[in-house]
């Protein structure tokens, strides 16, 4: 029998310091986000992180937080409802870090009887922490716990056709009505040492003007590539001016070279170059949450209001979009009969 595990982010089970910070140990402590060794790695987040930023990313979630629970959670289950009922597959939700946890979600497919299962991470572009460690963590527990279960991989969506054609829809319905002078394409920042590591070929990633649009098997997991390409399609589609857009990259901790350029500094730049109505998207997230409620549509709107900028739209994620739940329900039929991957 074959069944279905959509695997989000997660969030901290309420918007204290107490559920925030074992929230933040596991997903900071992860080898995949902060790629150094285990030591380094927990001095950094146990000795100097988790001091002081419990507390003031409680203070964020709290200013997001709604009645049901966190966004990406409620969003998420909406999402999975939906799904369910377009599919005859047992579909299961999962979060990599928090609750429902992945062995949660495997175990709830296995007690229906599921034996091969169509991971989903719900992640439009490729990147180590994201996708990757997913992937791992989900094959070391099917190995532990679940070892006739077979696992079939979603590979990146960034640039399938009836994904960009949702996403740009949604933008463009989101849109009406608001004039913009600059649509800004905000993608969730990465270290640029992740490009490198998840370079197959070793020697193509120069992280530079050129190496992104030149073809290359490296581009398969090149979260950089992958961004800018979800944006030149859904650019294309919309039919924007090349003068009218530009991508940016949020959410970088500092101490480290993180991808450019900034989203924080170029918002906080347009006003005086002439871009008083602002839009922005945030295409490496499927559901809203912290990132984009409380970091774009709130922290960059004030920042960019009170650097001169007098209209700020902040363009919502797919989320439970009716017309993104029929192509992943498409997407999971289509797998149910060939037997293949998503492709």
């Amino acid at each position: 029998m074959k069944g279905v595990l959509l695997v989000n982010l997660g969030s901290p089970e309420s918007p204290t310091p107490k559920d925030v910070k074992p929230y933040l140990d596991e997903f900071l402590m992860d080898k995949y986000v902060i790629d150094v060794p285990f030591l380094l790695r927990a001095l950094l987040v146990r000795g100097i992180i988790l001091r002081k930023r419990p507390e003031a990313s409680a203070e964020a979630y709290s200013k997001i937080w709604w009645e049901e629970g966190s966004p990406l959670i409620v969003l998420s289950k909406r999402l999975h409802k939906k799904v369910q009922q377009a599919t005859d597959l047992p579909v299961a939700l999962a979060m990599r870090y928090g609750k429902p946890s992945i062995e949660q979600g495997l175990q709830e497919l296995a007690d229906k009887g599921v034996k091969e299962v169509l991971l989903f991470p719900l992640y439009p572009q490729y990147a180590m922490a994201s996708t990757l460690t997913i992937l791992v963590l989900a094959e070391e527990i099917r190995k532990k716990k679940f070892p006739d279960m077979v696992f079939t991989d979603v590979p990146a969506f960034y640039n399938k056709p009836d994904y960009i054609k949702v996403l740009a829809g949604s933008i463009k319905s989101s849109l009406e009505g608001f004039e913009y002078d600059h649509l800004l394409f905000s993608y969730h920042g990465i270290p640029e040492r992740h490009i490198r590591k998840t370079d197959v070929t070793k020697s193509h990633c120069k992280i530079n003007s050129t190496c992104c649009v030149t073809p290359s098997a490296a581009h398969k997991f090149c979260y950089r590539h992958q961004c800018y390409e979800t944006t030149r399609l859904v650019v294309e589609q919309l039919g924007i001016p090349e003068d009218k857009y530009s991508l940016t990259f949020q959410s970088r901790l500092a101490g480290d070279k993180w991808l450019e350029p900034y989203t924080d500094v170029e918002i906080n730049k347009m006003p005086k170059k002439g871009i008083k109505n602002l839009a922005v998207v945030t295409p490496a997230f499927v559901s809203d949450c912290l990132e984009t409620l409380e970091e774009i549509a709130m922290r960059a709107k004030e920042e960019f209001e009170e650097n001169g900028g007098e209209k700020f739209h902040a363009i919502p994620c797919l989320n439970d979009n009716d017309d993104w739940v029929q192509v992943i329900a498409n997407w999971v039929n289509d797998w149910a009969v060939a037997e293949i991957p998503v492709s």
